[in-house]
């Protein structure tokens, strides 16, 4: 016989509570019994009826905690869980309503919050819509009003768009699986950028396939931005929560995806005639900084007709210095021409005077010591040469100086300074 301890017990107890799959998922009504919160939180009750009582526990956060109330009859959702360290069995409650809800609003509220906590409706996934979009995508019915209404919509609001339609039913059992295919097949080759799912009004039966888990991962995988649209304005479906953007109807999501074209070239004229008076003012602007910058280049120039009158001036000046130099200069060269010429012996012979000089040297007689009787001289005139031979006077001797008689008797010769030496006056 074996023989187990108390954990290995207590272990085979909550695995096999904890794996039955009816105990994982499970919907239990009772009435609330000794119902208290800990300071962490958490809500801590019990579940009965005439025979038997459950203990429970919910977790801070849970949906429904704030209703629970002491004998008040609650549907509660949860798992059975087996707790080792006390040997309890307990009923870990993640959803609580008040009893009479219909059985697809509990589920309905089990689902939301399962998959909000798996993430599947954080506002920081969900992606902006296209302003522009070439290609959307219509995952309904083929035979409903919703495509023919999101049609009209985008013919008059946005006709550059191309409508794509993958088809699907939208009621049924079989619905949510057929919704979920037909989403992922038109995300991965209609090469959409933009998809609206949904379909028109209806109870919440009729609406319950948008509901479904497999429809809500649909939306969740695909790539392309999904603009849910199921039912009327009041409806809200899991497929709403999980869509990138909700649209209260069909007509509305055709709205929100395609842009007004009226609404476009509005815009476009103003931002053309805005952009005109841009260009104009800046043209304006341009012109008024050439002008300025013109007007400093002008105002940086030289003056010249002051430059022109100056060097007019200067011309004049230098034009009546050079003159008086000019004639200075032609005084001082008559001046220098009349003493030159003055001191010229031609000129001086030209006068009436000679030169006597010795023949064989060519020196100039100055005085009569440089001369004896019988001496050969030559004397130079104005128009030649005359030689001559020193003569001797009556008594024999050389005459160094004419006698008073003679000087009486022959014109006096002219007596200029200056006279060169050696020079006598012909008569």
């Amino acid at each position: 016989m074996a023989v187990y301890t108390v954990s290995q017990v207590s272990s085979h107890i909550k695995e096999s509570l904890e794996s039955d799959p009816l105990l994982m998922d499970l919907w239990v009504v009772g009435e609330v019994s000794g119902l208290r919160a800990s300071s962490a939180g958490h809500t801590y009750f019990s579940l009965k009826d005439r025979e038997s009582l459950l203990r429970c526990v919910m977790f801070r956060g849970m949906k429904g905690a704030e209703l629970l109330s002491e004998g008040d009859s609650v549907s509660a959702h949860g798992k059975i869980t087996f707790y080792t360290r006390g040997g309890t069995t307990d009923f870990m409650v993640d959803l609580a309503m008040a009893e009479g809800v219909g059985e697809l609003a509990l589920e309905l509220e089990r689902l939301k919050q399962k998959l909000a906590a798996e993430g599947l409706f954080e506002t920081s996934r969900k992606r902006q819509l296209p302003r522009f979009p070439n290609k959307v995508g219509v995952v309904t019915s083929p035979t409903g009003a919703v495509f023919h209404d999101i049609q009209n919509v985008l013919e008059r609001r946005y006709p550059l768009a191309e409508l794509v339609l993958s088809p699907t039913m939208v009621q049924g059992p079989e619905a949510a699986l057929k919704i979920a295919a037909a989403l992922e097949l038109l995300d991965r080759e209609g090469g959409c950028n933009v998809i609206i799912i949904g379909r028109g009004g209806g109870s919440m039966e009729d609406l319950w396939p948008f509901n479904e888990e497999v429809v809500a991962r649909a939306i969740y995988a695909c790539k392309t931005p999904v603009v849910s649209a199921v039912g009327h304005e009041t409806d809200e479906t899991i497929s709403d929560y999980v869509a990138d953007v909700r649209a209260p109807t069909p007509s509305a999501a055709a709205e929100l995806v395609a842009p007004d074209i009226y609404v476009l070239r509005r815009n476009l004229e103003a931002a053309a005639a805005m952009m005109f008076r841009l260009l104009i003012d800046q043209d304006s602007r341009r012109r008024s900084d050439l002008t300025a910058v013109m007007r400093r280049m002008e105002q940086g120039l030289p003056d010249t007709q002051t430059i022109r009158r100056r060097v007019d001036d200067v011309g004049r000046v230098v034009q009546s210095a050079s003159s008086r130099l000019l004639s200075d200069s032609k005084m001082q060269v008559e001046s220098l021409g009349l003493r030159l010429r003055a001191l010229d012996p031609q000129a001086t012979l030209g006068r009436g005077f000679s030169i006597v000089q010795l023949p064989d040297t060519g020196q100039v007689v100055s005085s009569v010591k440089q001369v004896s009787q019988g001496d050969s001289l030559e004397i130079t005139v104005a128009d030649g040469s005359i030689p001559v031979v020193a003569g001797q006077c009556a008594q024999g001797k050389v005459v160094k100086s004419p006698s008073a008689a003679a000087q009486k008797s022959k014109p006096k010769a002219k007596s200029k300074s200056g006279q060169n030496a050696g020079m006598t006056p012909l008569l």
